[in-house]
């Protein structure tokens, strides 16, 4: 085994993410990383990553997701701020499979992430590492790379991350917050039951609804 994953700490975490190109096994660094690993889970858990693009892809470097907006520019964490960098002198950008927040400059983290390609020692003690893409599933990673890109590092035609499943979750105490959509579901369900109500007991009133 190469020296490279020896030196990585056991993970304590777990996301199957399942993309257009396939399933991604992540095995996530909960304890060295603990504010990212959190963020991830509860964002996964709520769905917040499902149907969104990998909007911009440098070959042989990284490809990017996790912006719900698909521009680069949008997304939010999960303490209603961006939360700080958090490094590990175990946890390198020493080759490709890595997973890591990224920011627009220190401690200005949200809810986007990367997979490494290569080893990417330039954006060490820059971005917090706080995964990987564990087994085989690395090959279908590496699919992500082989998409045409223009001027702007943006995919012609991106692939998505279709949804997320939490298979390990060490931290317990995470409730997941009711998503807008969801609140807006349940609107709906209540203003159906209610005008169905009412007409029912319109119907009632009328003396209609019975049997002839």
């Amino acid at each position: 085994m190469s020296n490279i994953y020896i030196q990585e700490p056991p993970t304590t975490g777990k996301v199957l993410m399942k993309t257009s190109v396939g399933d991604l096994d992540l095995e996530l660094w909960t304890k060295e990383a603990p504010k990212a690993c959190r963020n991830f889970i509860q964002l996964c858990m709520e769905g917040y990553y499902n149907n969104t693009i990998f909007h911009r892809l440098v070959k042989g470097f990284i490809v990017q997701g996790g912006d719900p907006t698909g521009t680069g520019e949008g997304g939010e964490s999960i303490y209603g701020h961006p939360f700080k960098d958090e490094f590990h002198t175990r946890l390198r950008f020493c080759r490709r499979g890595l997973l890591a927040m990224a920011n627009a400059g220190k401690d200005d983290n949200s809810s986007q992430f990367f997979f490494t390609f290569s080893a990417t020692p330039e954006l060490q003690n820059k971005h917090t590492i706080f995964g990987k893409v564990a087994g085989e599933t690395i090959y279908n990673m590496l699919k992500l790379e082989d998409a045409l890109v223009d001027s702007n590092e943006r995919p012609q035609y991106p692939q998505k991350v279709v949804k997320t499943e939490v298979l390990i979750n060490p931290f317990t105490d995470i409730i997941p917050r009711v998503s807008s959509t969801e609140e807006s579901s349940k609107e709906r369900k209540k203003e159906v039951r209610q005008v169905w109500g009412e007409e029912f007991q319109a119907t009632l009133l009328r003396g209609g609804g019975g049997g002839r």
